[in-house]
């Protein structure tokens, strides 16, 4: 009699220890530190920028929320935190393209909005981010794009343009933080910001992770 299958693994254990379930993920599961860990070793663009460390998806948040303070330098806490963690999904999903995104399709999008659900209500936040400043984040993640297309990417500025809009004027205060970083320094200083946007986030004690024998 053969033996039931079990359900395909899809869980990942953080060195937290927690145990993050991809597919279906617990705001419980959910780590500061696994998320700033991961995402200062996650490449923007594949890793194909100039400079002496990649640019990371932790580096690139950092100057979104620059970016998002220039333009509305009222923001509360909890808004620069979510905008802080507007691409947190990466740190278990990775920063896939633009292109190959959309080639993708609607369920990974659909995993991708499930992983940032849970995320953002793990620091309080709701699950989706008022109508006004999605437009926002989306706005300051464009002209970060477009910066990081021209000083770090390759493009030319009439390309970065076309692709990714003229971006909105920025002191040189933001600009610098184009200059990459090393991981330790990402996580770290990503790490810094959200402690301002959301003072006394603390890490819970991490769920033992206990998976089958020949997943160990």
């Amino acid at each position: 009699m053969s033996r039931p299958q079990r359900p395909a693994r899809a869980w990942q254990r953080m060195l937290s220890g927690r145990r993050l379930d991809i597919l279906d993920p617990s705001p419980l599961d959910v780590e500061l530190d696994d998320i700033a860990h991961g995402l200062a070793r996650v490449a923007r663009w594949n890793g194909q920028t100039s400079g002496p460390f990649v640019f990371s998806v932790a580096q690139h948040s950092c100057l979104v929320e620059a970016i998002a303070l220039e333009a509305e330098p009222a923001l509360s806490g909890p808004q620069r935190l979510a905008v802080l963690l507007h691409d947190a999904p990466e740190y278990v999903m990775g920063d896939v393209i633009t292109p190959l995104k959309a080639a993708l399709g609607d369920h990974f999008r659909a995993i991708e909005g499930r992983l940032l659900g849970a995320v953002y209500l793990s620091f309080g936040l709701p699950a989706e981010p008022p109508a006004a400043l999605a437009r926002l984040i989306k706005r300051a993640d464009r002209t970060a794009a477009c910066l990081e297309a021209t000083a770090l990417a390759g493009f030319s500025q009439a390309e970065a343009a076309t692709i990714f809009g003229r971006p909105d004027p920025v002191p040189d205060s933001v600009t610098a933080l184009l200059a990459p970083w090393a991981p330790e320094d990402a996580a770290a200083r990503f790490r810094e910001r959200v402690a301002a946007a959301a003072p006394g986030t603390a890490n819970r004690p991490g769920r033992p992770c206990q998976p089958p024998a020949e997943d160990a």
